[in-house]
């Protein structure tokens, strides 16, 4: 949708909004990245103006994700700020070179267990090291260390120790946690649209200034290009050297790319306006990361909360997101001693909550009912990125869903009843393939011989061509013993395409069961065309 007289004003309410969220969301996600606080406000920066001008998505505003914030803290660590910058230039390369072969689409064909398990790990890890600076204190090494030294934190936070500001910090982090809850469940009408973590923020700031707390502080430089951290000519050359570099910014396309375009997924399910361009949007992207990382400051994704509080306050057009990022320069600008005096652990506390809403216990909680394989994807996900890396415990959830492919379309089952008419009636269940073809031949040939058999194959979700000739051999086995059988073949070629060949019917093809039919269970199916799965919301994502 283009600007015009008529959105100008909700746009502009909407941006006002939009950076009143964004801008401890920016400066807290840096510090739990390694970065400095202004490195996520230019992100933030850039993401509003330069993403939001050429961006796919409309309503959805870009900036720093905590998606990232753990792969980011780990590149920090390993080769320091300035050459972190090389590998987010490259992976903005590799995004833009991805919406030129036009990818986008193939983002979103990944297991909601593995993004829902990914979010949730990304939770833990956040949560985890963010509640060691809540009380002042450093996060350990790795995720595993940041959660097994929680009470370690806990006993700082709550015994007094000569020259430390523990006990201080963790009554801040939690005045500030305590202010979200509470605003969140009392703020009403027009007061929603005032951020939680905005005035819990602010009232803690003053708190600290009021009683001249000696905690932390954030360090703002007195110029935005005073924070500005160009990677020099060595460290790029040093840096394209090594292999590590384009795994890592691999690994950071791939993440911003996913993250991005779910939540513009579910951007797009929160209005009824133009839907999103993927391609265009991961152009965008791409574009975006690689001035982030010619300028040192941190990768950025589309991220829900930032875009939900758009559309909430009335967003209508780009120009809403591309306002926040001016917005977030004049904070900057004009106004750094302010946040110059904000605490560390008030931005921690704020981040502690985000990750503690990134832990999806209510959607393992319903799958639990549906499906515990997908709960199985979701633990896996979940685990190995925090007992190892956020690359390679969505490795393991990709992997999981591949087993769990391949294990549904190895399995064929069967329930047998024997009719009072003499005849038995068999439910085939499952996927018939070349994988479990003596499986299905054991099933069969165990049927009675002196018996009209029934087959019912509504059960079946897949049968290929092994299947099919198998079926078809073991009929004319028995019609040549002058024993009747029933054979679908129509329905049978429908499952799944069995008799492409034979039947001229296409591969995959569907059809809903007459009325009446029941499945492999006895129950009463609706279909056997399965429904799309319902767009990931990352929802608690900022």
């Amino acid at each position: 949708m283009s600007f015009s007289r008529a959105t100008l004003g909700a746009d502009a309410l909407a941006s006002v909004v939009v950076f009143l969220v964004a801008l401890p969301l920016c400066m807290g996600i840096a510090i739990a990245s390694g970065f400095p606080p202004a490195a996520g406000l230019i992100s933030g920066i850039i993401g509003g103006i330069v993403v939001g001008s050429l961006q796919g998505a409309p309503l959805q505003v870009s900036g720093p994700a905590a998606g990232l914030t753990v792969l980011m803290f780990d590149l920090v660590r390993t080769h320091g700020i300035g050459r972190v910058g090389v590998i987010v230039a490259i992976a903005g390369v590799m995004q833009m070179g991805l919406s030129l072969i036009r990818a986008g689409r193939w983002f979103r064909a990944v297991s909601p267990a593995v993004i829902r398990g990914m979010l949730s790990g990304i939770g833990v890890l956040i949560l985890a090291s963010q509640f060691h600076v809540m009380v002042d204190d450093k996060p350990r090494h790795n995720g595993v260390q940041n959660l097994l030294s929680i009470p370690e934190s806990i006993l700082k936070g709550i015994t007094p120790m000569a020259e430390t500001t523990h006990r201080e910090a963790a009554a801040i982090g939690i005045l500030t946690i305590a202010l979200i809850i509470a605003w969140s469940w009392l703020g009403t009408g027009r007061l929603k649209l005032v951020p939680p973590a905005l005035i819990a923020v602010t009232v803690a700031t003053l708190v600290c200034i009021g009683l001249d707390l000696p905690v932390l502080r954030v360090k703002v430089p007195d110029s935005l290009l005073g924070a500005i951290q160009l990677p020099t000519g060595a460290a790029i050359l040093e840096m394209l050297k090594q292999p590590s570099t384009y795994s890592s910014a691999a690994a950071t396309a791939v993440i911003a790319s996913a993250e991005t375009l779910l939540c513009a997924g579910a951007v797009d399910q929160m209005h009824d306006g133009p839907r999103t361009d993927y391609n265009r949007e991961l152009l965008a992207q791409g574009l975006g990361n690689t001035l982030c990382g010619v300028v040192g400051a941190l990768p950025m994704t589309g991220v829900i909360v930032r875009s939900s509080a758009n559309v909430q306050a009335g967003g209508k057009t780009r120009l809403s997101s591309i306002l926040h990022g001016f917005w977030l320069i004049v904070m900057v600008s004009a106004l750094p001693f302010l946040l110059q005096r904000v605490p560390v652990a008030g931005l921690a506390a704020v981040l502690v909550l985000t990750g503690y809403k990134l832990i999806d216990v209510k959607w393992v909680r319903e799958m639990a009912k549906r499906s515990k394989s997908e709960v199985f994807i979701f633990a896996v996900t979940l685990c190995g990125i925090v007992a190892t890396d956020l690359l390679k415990g969505v490795m393991l959830g990709v992997a999981a869903a591949a087993a769990k492919l391949v294990w549904t379309f190895s399995r064929v089952d069967a329930r047998i009843t024997h009719e009072e008419d003499g005849s038995t009636k068999v439910r085939l269940r499952g996927a018939a393939t070349f994988l479990n073809l003596p499986r299905l031949a054991e099933i069969l040939e165990a049927l009675p011989t002196d018996r009209k058999v029934t087959l019912d194959v509504w059960g079946l979700i897949y049968a290929d061509h092994a299947a099919h000739d198998l079926i078809k051999n073991w009929e004319a086995q028995r019609a040549a013993r002058g024993t009747t059988s029933d054979i679908p073949w129509k329905e049978l070629d429908r499952t799944a395409g069995a008799g492409e060949g034979a039947r001229g019917k296409a591969p995959f093809q569907t059809m809903a069961p007459p009325p009446g039919a029941a499945d492999a269970s006895g129950a009463h199916p609706k279909s056997t065309t399965t429904p799309p799965e319902p767009a990931v919301s990352a929802a608690h994502s900022p």
